[in-house]
């Protein structure tokens, strides 16, 4: 496997997951919601619970292996510059920005009707952290923080 190849699939799993309003799937979790994805032998789930605050896990498996995850923890600061509506319709479009340069790590930035938008990390896909922020009015009103990379046995 190479690590481009892994990185081209994770950025196509969550553009159609999450940003493209991809495949909800039954719940692997009892209360989480799951999205699901696959390509060839890749496959990709994305668990999460929880919604204006929220915490999941991505996966990638080829074949019946699992190759990657990434964790995340979402919440609100300020919901009265930002509700979690606002914040979703910030972060889809943002997101699909970024995806469309086919990553998904890496310094982004991004303005729209509801805040600016705002990701940071370290590292790439075979070990990484990062945090994502919206802001509004230069007020920090949403986080993400996140963190993942390869899988080994």
């Amino acid at each position: 496997m190479k690590l481009s190849e892994l990185n081209d699939i994770v950025v196509a799993a969550k553009r159609a997951c999450y940003v493209g309003g991809g495949e909800k799937v039954a719940s692997s979790r009892e209360g989480s919601h799951d999205l699901a994805w696959s390509h060839g032998p890749w496959r990709y789930r994305d668990s999460y619970f929880g919604g204006t605050n929220f915490l999941g896990q991505e996966t990638v498996w080829f074949g019946a292996e699992p190759v990657w995850a990434m964790n995340y923890h979402g919440f609100i600061l300020r919901p009265d510059l930002i509700d979690a509506q606002r914040a979703g319709e910030t972060i889809k479009a943002a997101l699909s920005a970024m995806y469309a340069e086919g990553r998904f790590l890496g310094g982004f930035n991004w303005s729209g009707p509801h805040g600016d938008y705002e990701d940071k990390s370290e590292g790439a896909v075979e070990l990484f952290h990062g945090e994502e922020t919206i802001y509004c009015n230069g007020i920090r009103a949403y986080g993400l923080r996140y963190s993942g990379g390869l899988v080994k046995p």
